[in-house]
């Protein structure tokens, strides 16, 4: 009777390791729409031969989306057969042309252009010089001129839990940049935001690599316009026995974020955790 207690205590056991292992949830990863929908910033030549040029009820049209039948100039002629999948993108600008912080606009040009991921298609029918493909993804509208590019997978990372966050962290003396534009043209942004940094594959950035995002008190030209000495002697409540400077003080970590795309001279980076709005202007190391 000891011995079948014991093999049925030994059976117990065990069957609640393999549901305890069944229930550890899985490392959280960057979900598709946000890899596929981020967008990208780029000093090298996009091909652009390939083109959307018109859709299904284009008379009365002018944008297509997830579902909608889409033409694209390249058909059996060029090689293009039923199931090709490719990815719709379009350069795009600032349209407001204002600069946040100082350094913005020249940053930005130094880093090329930004590319809006504007969704996926998939091809369902060819003829001699044309394919007709239907939307599966969309990210933004598409449009006429729109550049289509051959599908290419994209690595989704894996997110480290949140809770590690270090809001006391040390200089990591790795390579620093700046959250230089983010995804929607936004000068502020938070956890789920996408941003754009001036770092890229030249100074061996890659796909998951961590980025700490951080500002100093005390500067006038990093971030949102300041008034001169807001930092320890303003809007009338005291004001220290000295003045500090912003290399005085200590810099505030905000918060972090993984890169999910990475180009020669810019990161692509999602925001997984941040404790206030971080701003374009504001600065990043790599962790």
């Amino acid at each position: 009777m000891r011995a079948k207690l014991a093999a049925l205590s030994t059976i117990v056991f065990a069957g609640a390791g393999i549901c305890s292992a069944q229930n550890t949830p899985a490392p959280a990863q960057a979900n598709f729409s946000t890899v596929y929908c981020s967008g990208f910033v780029t000093d090298e030549k996009v091909p652009d031969a390939t083109r959307l040029v018109s859709g299904e009820q284009s008379n009365n049209k002018i944008t297509f989306a997830r579902g909608d039948y889409v033409y694209i100039n390249r058909g059996t002629d060029k090689g293009v057969r039923v199931g090709d999948r490719y990815s719709v993108v379009r350069a795009e600008g600032d349209p407001l042309d204002v600069d946040w912080f100082k350094w913005q606009t020249k940053l930005m040009k130094a880093m090329g252009t930004h590319y809006l991921d504007a969704g996926q298609l998939r091809v369902v029918n060819v003829q001699p010089k044309v394919a007709i493909a239907e939307v599966t993804l969309s990210c933004d509208y598409m449009q006429r001129g729109d550049i289509v590019l051959p599908y290419q997978e994209r690595p989704e990372p894996i997110l480290k839990d949140p809770g590690a966050f270090d809001h006391f962290a040390p200089i990591s003396g790795k390579p620093v940049a700046m959250v230089v534009q983010s995804k929607d043209y936004q000068q502020s942004a938070g956890r789920g935001n996408t941003v754009y940094v001036n770092l890229g594959t030249n100074k061996g950035v890659k796909v998951g690599d961590y980025y700490r995002i951080f500002r100093y008190q005390g500067t006038l030209a990093e971030l949102a316009p300041q008034t001169k000495d807001f930092q320890d002697r303003l809007y009338g409540f005291g004001s220290s026995p000295g003045r500090y400077t912003w290399n005085d003080l200590p810099r505030e970590v905000l918060g972090e974020g993984i890169v999910i795309n990475v180009s020669r001279n810019s990161s692509t980076v999602l925001i997984t955790y941040s404790t206030i709005d971080i701003y374009t202007g504001d600065y990043v190391e790599i962790e």
